[in-house]
Parts: structure tokens; sequence; C-alpha cells
């Protein structure tokens, strides 16, 4: 490899990826901007669900923009998973990649002869990662319930722990549950990589969206579990297990600023109200935050901030995404990322949040068509000159 030559830090591993939604395609997205050369299998013809949801009612160059921010550096085969041939060519592929991701319901690779040992059979060394809402062989899979965000939200404490106590269950503002399950399936990749190349043994690994967010809220299971309380949503919205007042997000004249840490007696002064002081900030953590709330009112957010910062408050302006996307956009910032569709033109998106001195993540094919690179797959990988017998 010559200097001028990019070198990734997953050269040279080859993903089968028959992922759907958000889960699997940004854990594999991930993995290719490190240079792993994913291979996206879809259904002839439609693609892969995520295509055909439109965001905000609309979608980009035929496709959902959803699609778009979670598949690029992916090549697209089309292939009928359930014909005898184009399985076949599937387990054909396998034996020159080092990982097939999935995550479907748990027992439809079996079904379609696309399991785990069906795998192993012709690549002992494959990993084999799966992805599912409550995982392979649990109560909650055996009763055969979609694995889905929301459903894991309401099924996990996220719900009931978010917001004020008046309010209803209330979700977050992100897909959170789809979100850690990728990132945990992209550890366990990366993890059992290692473990190859250290033991030389391939082997499957299981990843669900339920156990995932059990794990986000580590601390506050770990209270409950630990200290014989059941986790309880306040007045006020302060709904963590260990931050007293004045943690939380306060209304200005002219929008809103979160205040995360800062000792009472010295909010009390900023906001000139030197009883607050006298108050204890866990017990009256709920009086505390509402007189707060008045008096933040009466100015605006840069103002606050402006005082915040010489007084060394840990707080932050409350900003829309639109606020924060034309603030990147305008600054040119490097967490944005721009590529060329051949239908859509330039298109924007947020980059790989990893920073790597020697090996940067980059950008080598946009989202692709269903199938695009079918023909390219197959001739590269098996030496096949002709995908028709394979797709439909």
């Amino acid at each position: 490899m010559t200097e001028s030559t990019p070198m990734r830090a997953l050269d040279g591993i080859r993903i089968l990826d028959f992922t759907q939604m958000m889960m699997g395609p940004l854990c594999t997205q991930m993995l290719a901007d490190l240079g792993a050369d994913v291979i996206k299998v879809e259904r002839p013809g439609a693609g892969e669900w995520m295509r055909g949801m439109p965001m905000m009612g609309g979608s980009i160059a035929g496709s959902s923009s959803a699609f778009h921010s979670f598949n690029r550096n992916k090549r697209s085969i089309a292939i009928d998973l359930k014909d005898a041939t184009g399985r076949q060519t599937l387990l054909d592929l396998a034996r020159e990649c080092d990982v097939v991701t999935e995550n479907f319901r748990a027992g439809v690779m079996d079904r379609l002869g696309l399991g785990y040992e069906d795998f192993k059979a012709v690549n002992p060394r494959i990993i084999y990662a799966s992805g599912s809402g409550w995982g392979q062989d649990t109560e909650l899979a055996r009763l055969n319930r979609p694995g889905q965000d929301l459903l894991v939200q309401a099924m996990s404490g996220v719900m009931q722990n978010t917001g004020r106590r008046s309010d209803p269950p209330t979700a977050c503002g992100t897909p959170i549950a789809d979100y850690a399950a990728s990132q945990s399936m992209a550890i366990g990749i990366l993890a059992a990589l290692m473990a190859r190349h250290q033991h030389g043994v391939g082997q499957r690994l299981e990843v669900d969206l339920f156990s995932s967010t059990l794990n986000v809220m580590s601390q506050e299971n770990f209270v409950v579990l630990n200290q014989d309380v059941d986790f309880e949503r306040t007045e006020t919205g302060l709904s963590t297990c260990w931050n007293d007042a004045p943690y939380g997000v306060y209304p200005t004249a002219d929008g809103w600023v979160a205040i995360a840490m800062c000792p009472l007696d010295k909010l009390a002064r900023l906001v000139e109200d030197p009883s607050l002081a006298e108050l204890d900030p866990w017990v009256d953590r709920d009086a505390i935050k509402r007189r707060v709330e008045m008096l933040t009112r009466k100015r605006d957010t840069d103002a606050w901030m402006a005082d915040f910062a010489l007084a060394d408050v840990w707080a932050a302006p409350v900003r829309t995404s639109r606020e924060v996307m034309d603030d990147l956009v305008a600054t040119n910032s490097d967490r944005l990322i721009r590529f060329e569709h051949p239908r859509a033109g330039t298109l924007t998106a947020i980059a790989c949040p990893i920073r790597f001195s020697r090996t940067p993540a980059d950008l080598r094919y946009p989202s692709p068509d269903v199938g695009e690179h079918t023909e390219d797959v197959l001739r590269d990988v098996l030496g096949r000159d002709r995908p028709a017998e394979v797709a439909s």
C-alpha cells in the first residue's frame, strides 16, 4: 500500500448484510464507513422495507430519507431468498465473507435455510450476527411479539421514565432502542472479528432491542434493583435517579435553557433569589424548579448563557434540529458528509462519529438502488458474469 492509497480500519472485511429498517443498517453503515465491503441483500423489485417508508410524507429519489441515512457505502444485490438458486448463491457468497448480519424475527432465517448452521457449514470461520426485538430464545421472543422501537420503549420503562408525572408515557424523540442495539451489534461484530484473529474461531452473536435499551438505562435499573425503590417521574420532569436541583430545562423570554450542574447557592445569586439557597436540592427539587422557572422567563436565552458562562454553570441553549443542522452547514462542519446521488444530486448526512488519525472513515458509494451492484458483486466475488439467474 502506497502513501496515496487510502488506508481504512476494516479494509479486507466483507459483510453479507440481510438487515432492514434501522438497527441493522445503521450498524453495517458504520462498519462500511470504516472500510468494510458491505453487500446489502434486498428483495428484487421493492427492495428492503425502509425504502418505502416516507419521512414526513416525502422521499428522495424514490426511497425514504431514512434509507439514505443508513445505507451509504454499501453495494446492493437483489436476490429472492425463497428461490433455491438464490439461496445457493448466498451460501457461495458467504464462503468469501467474514460476517453475516440479519435482523428478522427469530427463526425466519433458519426456515429459509440461511441460519447460522447453514452458513457455518460452508464457512466455519463465519461470524453470524443476529439482531431482534426480544432475543432469539427468550420468554418475550416466544410470545412472537413484533420487535419495534416504540414497543420496546414501552416495555423497557423508558416511556415511564420520560417527562413529567402528569404527562402520558412519553417516547424519546429518536428511536433510542434501535440506536442502542445497532451499537451493540457493531461492538459485538468487532469483538468477534478480534476473537477470530486471536483464537481462530467463528461464532454466532445475538443482540436485541430490549436488552440494549435496558443497558442504556443501567443507572436507573441499578437503583431499582439494589435500593428497593421504584423509579418515579417528578412533577417538574426531573426524572433521573441521581440529579438534584437545579438539573432540568427552564423557559426563557425567547426559548429554553438546560441547566445540568450548578450549586444551589450559586444559582440563587444568579437569579437574584437568595432564599433558594436555604432549600434542600434533593428534597425540595420540585419546588426549586418551579421557582427558578418563574425567574428565568424574565431574560432571553443569550443573556442567561452569558451569565452562566462567566459563572462556570453547566448550561446550554435548547435548539431545534433545524437550528443545529443550519449551524453545522454554515460552519462547514466535518460532522456532516456530502455525497452525490445519481438522481437526487448532492445529499448531506451525519458523518461517522469516530475520528481516526491514520485510518479515517470515508465515502465510497452513495446509498444504492435496489440490486444496483448485483452484477458487480457476483463478478468480483464469485467470478460470475450473468446475474439474471438469481434476481427477478
